[in-house]
């Protein structure tokens, strides 16, 4: 797709609040034709009144109304064009969004978060910049084409040369392409980490503490602040030297052009009142030849930002970043429908044969995956950092996209374990929770319906009673960015309350009870087995779910070792025993 083409597709987009305001800034452009018109009658009345149809009061009246007729475009202009630049905007954002939230979650951005908001920030609002001048240009282009006619009528000579610098302009504008877009992506790139630091920064505040490395932190942030200085230093001198050469260029062109004036004024060919017209028109072409400038530069850059939004969407089409979608704007938005169980649901056997993934980048992950998890059944996976539990887990609820392998549900295929395993089917704790900075009971429903009595088991189970006791709001207490008011276990017991709120029919932890003391850990898997109302698959190396587990699988380096209870394990496996007796040291 090419930066015209994306332009193009915008505009069909919303094509009725573009014409709209195509329509309003061309009559703002074009008005100043009238108001050049009188001026023109004006000075001939000075100079020879018995050739002038209008009285003075009559000309002063007609450009007094020109003028508020004028401003009142402007101001509806302005409506228009904010209208218009919000649509796209919206269209631009909900597309990338819509994309990212599609994507396994593991791999829906291709880059750093810190540079997905830079691409949801600024490059969005460049495109809208290179939209909102493309309508700048088109108006002036209809000023300058009646302008000129009637110029020409009057002057041959000085017409040509008033639109000589608008050719000397373009040409600067194209032989400047290349080099505008590489300082507006060093520029956008350098943001995007500047962003990224300060987001990393917010993320581990206690962690730089602890460590003592306020002072390295501090100095990497102003590294980069000085690499982002100079960056976007080069892309604005640059920016400004094209504008300097527009306006420059223009400046010597109307310098030329009042001296061959003044001139053909002297032989008598040039009348007082034809030589203001010319001079008030002359005001007027050089703004659009300035403009026009402006426009083929944000046009450049515009191709900057598409290449950055389109690399955040990667693996699929660049025209899915401009496909029409409804914003709601006028409208209020249709809550989406909770999802309801329904016996289709319920789960009787999940099998899982010859699951793998490898990470592009390493080459690790895991190979060859079989499990099957029978109704209300525990199991556990363990094993070694880095042998595949969590890899595992994420590749098959669909949260990494498996390069091989059969998942079925009671039987049938599940194909797009993504969209498959969500509540009510299936909910998942990963082992660092998202929290959000909220109340507490907003945390845990995350949109799932208020139900106070499905709250309060919910709460039970996840051994929260006491904490929420402890807190100055209860449930209403305000939990800041990243639950950051919370300790990790109380996170990790919020995020299972969230999971048992929904009352799905497979729970999946990630290590849930890394955070948790040992008595807290025991009242929890003990309040889970008395439910005993849900399949689990459990992520752990601690004692107290090994002790549960109907079933273990033990991985090493990415494959399944050896499977069965925990007595059998200890029995047979030797990897087993290494895990089990490491912990009890």
């Amino acid at each position: 797709m090419t930066t015209f083409t994306m332009l193009w597709r915008l505009v069909r987009y919303r094509p009725i609040w573009y014409t709209a305001n195509a329509v309003v800034w061309s009559l703002i452009y074009l008005l100043p034709i009238v108001p050049g018109m009188l001026t023109k009658q004006f000075f001939d009345w000075l100079s020879a009144p018995e050739s002038v149809q209008l009285g003075l009061w009559a000309i002063l009246a007609l450009l007094i109304a020109s003028a508020a007729v004028r401003g009142g475009l402007v101001i509806l202009g302005c409506f228009t064009d904010v209208n218009f630049r919000m649509r796209i905007g919206g269209l631009l954002r909900l597309n990338m969004l819509r994309h990212i939230l599609k994507e396994p979650g593991a791999r829906a951005i291709p880059v750093s978060p810190g540079e997905a908001i830079s691409n949801f920030r600024d490059d969005v609002d460049q495109t809208e910049e290179a939209i909102s001048w493309s309508v700048d240009a088109l108006g002036m282009t209809v000023f300058a084409a009646v302008s000129f006619v009637i110029l020409l009528r009057i002057d041959v000579q000085l017409t040509l040369f008033v639109f000589v610098p608008l050719v000397l302009v373009v040409t600067a504008a194209q032989l400047s392409t290349a080099r505008l877009q590489k300082y507006r992506a060093a520029s956008r790139e350098a943001t995007g980490q500047v962003t990224e630091a300060i987001s990393e920064m917010f993320g581990a505040v206690q962690a730089i503490q602890v460590a003592g490395a306020e002072a390295r932190v501090i100095r990497r942030f102003r590294a980069l602040n000085d690499q982002r200085r100079g960056a976007m230093l080069k892309d604005k001198l640059l920016t400004q030297t094209v504008d300097s050469v527009f306006s420059n260029t223009v400046n010597l062109g109307t310098g030329l052009i009042l001296l061959l004036g003044a001139q053909a004024m002297k032989r008598g060919s040039f009348s007082v009142g034809e030589f203001a017209l010319f001079v008030y028109y002359l005001t007027f072409v050089t703004q659009f030849i300035q403009n026009f400038g402006k426009f083929i530069t944000y046009f450049k850059q515009m191709e900057v930002a598409k290449r950055r939004m389109t690399s955040l969407m990667h693996k699929t089409s660049p025209v899915k970043l401009v496909e029409p979608q409804p914003l709601h704007i006028t409208k209020p938005v249709e809550q989406p429908p909770l999802p309801v169980k329904t016996d289709e649901d319920r789960l009787e056997s999940l099998d899982v044969s010859g699951l793998t993934y490898r990470y592009p980048e390493t080459g690790r992950g895991i190979e060859g995956i079989d499990l099957q998890l029978s109704r209300h059944s525990f199991t556990v996976v363990t094993g070694r950092i880095g042998s595949g539990k969590t890899t595992l887990v994420r590749t098959l609820l669909g949260l990494l996209p498996p390069d091989s392998g059969v998942i079925r549900w009671n039987g049938r295929v599940v194909d797009r374990p993504g969209d498959f395993f969500v509540p009510p089917r299936s909910a998942y704790t990963a082992q660092v929770p998202r929290l959000y900075s909220d109340t507490l009971k907003r945390n845990i429903l995350l949109g799932a319906a208020d139900d106070p009595e499905r709250l309060a088991a919910a709460i039970r189970a996840a051994v929260l009673e006491p904490d929420i006791a402890a807190l100055p709001a209860g449930l209403d207490t305000v939990i800041g960015p990243r639950g950051v008011k919370l300790s990790g276990g109380q996170a990790q017991r919020t995020a299972a309350a969230r999971m048992f709120v929904r009352e799905a029919e497979l729970l999946v932890f990630d290590d849930l009870s890394s955070a948790l003391d040992v008595e807290t850990e025991r009242k929890l898997w003990e309040r889970l087995f008395e439910r005993r109302d849900a399949t689990c698959l459990v992520v752990s190396h601690r004692k107290a779910a090994l002790a549960y587990a109907d079933r273990i699988l033990v991985l090493k380096d990415g494959r399944l070792e050896a499977s069965g209870t925990l007595e059998e394990l200890l029995k047979t496996s030797e990897e087993m025993r290494r895990l089990w007796n490491r912990e009890l040291e």
